[in-house]
């Protein structure tokens, strides 16, 4: 009867299109009757069936883990277009503590196994998490909030900036190889209270969540330039991209189509990690999620060019040849496939192996030089607007009234019908 009645809900929902919501606490089927409710037609299979279809629809999808939830109750949520879990309470797993024992002979606990802080900073599957079931209920109402609406509605009025617009002069410092809190940057311009952030301790070198700049629901994809800890309590270079961040930007840019909420990109990016251990690991495929959905994506993408954008990050966060209705660039900005003195030393060493005969060490430097000045220049953003790879050079203080008035006119066309990916590498 349970069954029956998940799967008449979700009969409703795509018979009506109405967001659904799960509220998810489940040890799977119960085994004396197994033989009632497990392969046939409309047994437990159809709703896993059914959660694939109403996503497919574009038709939302949330589910909140609110105790241990096992085998078949493991894939309502995976299969959910968000998924929240609360600290100390919630769980995910494919075969509880002591079936794991029995089965791999494995000595393990609830939150290890799968717990809120396993799947939000580990595996990754979960998107947020809360202190208790009432932060966590809370926040399923504001992520509702974000749902499109059938008719056209008045956007509400925006808050002010948590900080000044002033304080950007501040917080980017003058050398672009210098860490900062992206955060920070974001404070000064979206409504003070609105930001949601997705997937907050996973692919933590990529800030994903949602907020509202002057009152209208954005989705923000913006690199974090500090030096991050993973998960795994590896250390992660700032402005880079790794495997778990491409992951994390390409399911997020795949929420905001499903939402129909238009995406803005801050862009500080010195590219992909490289190395054996990275390759090994899938960054190009990874990396080719992001590509992919970014390419693909039907929402309206305006991308502020802050800092670096060197190389496959340029592409991966939207630059001029991934469709931007608009690109702006801070004077800050450096628009290049490497950074200067990488570009510089490695043009120099290509000379040095060309030379018939020896450089000085005066040479080289007097050569090296004139290298990083060339390049210095063609990756200035006065280089870009030339080209009109930018549109506009902003004073950054003006970022926030300049993104006000471009998301108002990307939201006068309607948004295409259909998301279609293709073949998206997994």
């Amino acid at each position: 009867m349970t069954i029956k009645k998940t799967l008449l809900g979700q009969r409703v929902a795509m018979e009506n299109h109405l967001p659904v919501i799960y509220l998810v606490d489940s040890a799977g089927i119960f085994l004396p009757l197994e033989a009632d409710c497990f392969a046939d037609e409309n047994h437990a299979g159809k709703v896993f069936f059914n959660n694939s279809r109403l996503t497919a629809m574009g038709i939302p999808q949330i589910a909140a883990v609110m105790g241990p939830s096992v085998a078949g109750g493991a894939y309502i949520p995976a299969l959910c277009d968000e998924l929240l879990m609360v600290k100390g309470t919630s769980g995910i797993f494919l075969a509880g503590p002591h079936l794991v024992k029995a089965a791999v002979g494995e000595d393990t606990d609830m939150e290890s196994l799968g717990g809120s802080s396993t799947h939000n900073s580990l595996s990754g599957m979960a998107d947020y998490e809360d202190d208790n079931e009432a932060e966590c209920l809370a926040r399923i109402r504001r992520l509702a909030a974000q749902w499109p609406e059938k008719e056209s509605s008045a956007t509400p009025p925006g808050i002010e900036p948590a900080r000044s617009s002033e304080e950007i002069l501040d917080i980017l410092p003058p050398d672009r190889r210098a860490a900062y809190d992206m955060k920070d940057i974001l404070d000064c311009l979206i409504d003070a209270g609105s930001w949601e952030e997705f997937k907050k301790d996973y692919g933590v070198t990529l800030l994903t969540g949602t907020a509202r700049i002057s009152g209208r629901t954005v989705g923000i994809l913006a690199n974090q330039r500090l030096v991050c800890k993973s998960g795994r309590g590896e250390m992660q270079i700032g402005g880079v991209l790794y495997s778990d961040s491409a992951d994390k930007g390409a399911r997020f840019v795949l929420n905001c189509n499903q939402k129909g909420i238009p995406l803005v990109f801050f862009q500080d990016v010195t590219g992909f990690m490289v190395g054996s251990r990275a390759e090994q690991g899938g960054i190009i495929k990874d990396g080719a999620k992001l590509v992919n959905a970014v390419s693909n994506s039907r929402v309206p993408k305006i991308t502020v060019v802050v800092g670096n954008s060197n190389g496959a990050g340029n592409y991966a966060m939207c630059g001029r040849a991934y469709g931007p209705r608009f690109t702006l660039a801070w004077p800050s900005a450096r628009i290049a496939v490497m950074g200067a003195e990488q570009a510089a030393k490695t043009l120099l060493s290509i000379e040095k192996s060309r030379a018939k005969e020896p450089l000085t060490p005066e040479q080289e430097q007097e050569a090296l030089e004139k290298l990083r000045e060339v390049y210095e220049e063609t990756a200035s953003p006065y280089h870009a607007a030339s080209r009109l790879w930018v549109d506009a050079i902003i004073d950054p203080r003006e970022t926030r009234q300049a993104l006000d008035h471009l998301l108002r006119i990307v939201s006068l066309a309607p948004i295409p019908e259909g998301f279609n990916l293709g073949v998206f590498q997994v």
